[in-house]
């Protein structure tokens, strides 16, 4: 279960691994993405337009590339947890923690027992270890809690204060920074795509007690560019896009040169055919 892991595996091999965001229902855009050279790729509940049934395509889809399937979660809920997990993600990634007790409620969602309080009888996530070989039931059950990704995302001003706490909670693997919310909770917003100093400081104060904790530390960008200097700062968990962004962008970009002025066009040896009136 561990080697089908690919998020997992990256993680603890303490590089960088880089996965993208998918906000839009379909596995056939779950696989056009994961086809990509990501090592994960996150199923968002919580803001992307991903129904429960979406979301369990989406999951298969994404498994059966080889790449590891994340889901977002709507909210610390542990039935969301749950069916998340059920549905075969190898990881989850759970928004707006506050204390040190979210994330010990949401470990305890994500763990079977003695660790936890989750239930076994899917029959639907072994399938997306199928790399593992035979995998059964059995298999997954024991290993699960340790093969597992689980996420929580640093986003509040609560959560900052808080942050040494979190990070030291036994079960908890990753400190992903959404430097959007986080931004908006400490009062210094990201409105014109940079960021002021004060958010800065809170990321590198995140990044360190996760590190200080032996946690690793992920953080949602907008580029490959800005990924990039995360993996330089020893960030392990990036985002580098989401289809939401990436999809109306090409297309803008596309129609912006075909439209070109004819100025350009004629230095390109493109002659302007007159219309019907002349023009």
């Amino acid at each position: 279960m561990q080697a089908a892991n690919r998020l997992q595996t990256a993680l603890r091999k303490g590089g960088a691994s880089f996965g993208g965001w998918q906000m839009l229902p379909g596995p056939n855009l779950s696989r056009a993405i994961a086809r990509t050279g990501i090592d994960w790729l996150c199923v968002d509940t919580e803001h992307g337009n991903i129904s429960d049934q979406a979301m369990h395509e989406c999951v298969a889809a994404i498994a059966a590339c080889g790449v590891s399937p994340v889901v977002r979660v709507a909210a610390n809920e542990a039935w969301m947890v749950k069916r998340a997990l059920d549905a075969g993600a190898h990881g989850i990634i759970v928004p707006l923690l506050y204390t040190a007790d979210d994330a010990r409620k949401l470990v305890s969602s994500a763990k079977f027992p003695p660790t936890g309080v989750r239930g076994f009888g899917s029959p639907f996530p072994m399938e997306k270890f199928a790399t593992a070989g035979d995998f059964s039931s059995s298999d997954y059950l024991q290993q699960a809690n340790d093969a597992l990704v689980t996420v929580v995302q640093i986003e509040t001003k609560e959560a900052l204060e808080n942050v040494k706490e979190i990070a030291a909670v036994e079960g908890v693997d990753v400190l992903l920074i959404g430097p959007f919310d986080l931004g908006n909770n400490i009062g210094r917003p990201i409105l014109d795509g940079t960021m002021h100093e004060e958010l800065q400081s809170a990321i590198a104060k995140i990044h360190e007690a996760a590190t200080s904790a032996g946690k690793k530390t992920g953080i949602y960008c907008t580029s490959g560019e800005k990924g990039r200097d995360y993996a330089d700062k020893g960030f392990h968990m990036i985002s580098v896009a989401t289809d939401m962004a990436s999809l109306p962008a090409a297309f803008s970009d596309a129609v912006e040169k075909a439209k070109g002025s004819w100025t350009h066009a004629a230095v390109q040896g493109v002659k302007k055919v007159a219309g019907p009136y002349g023009k």
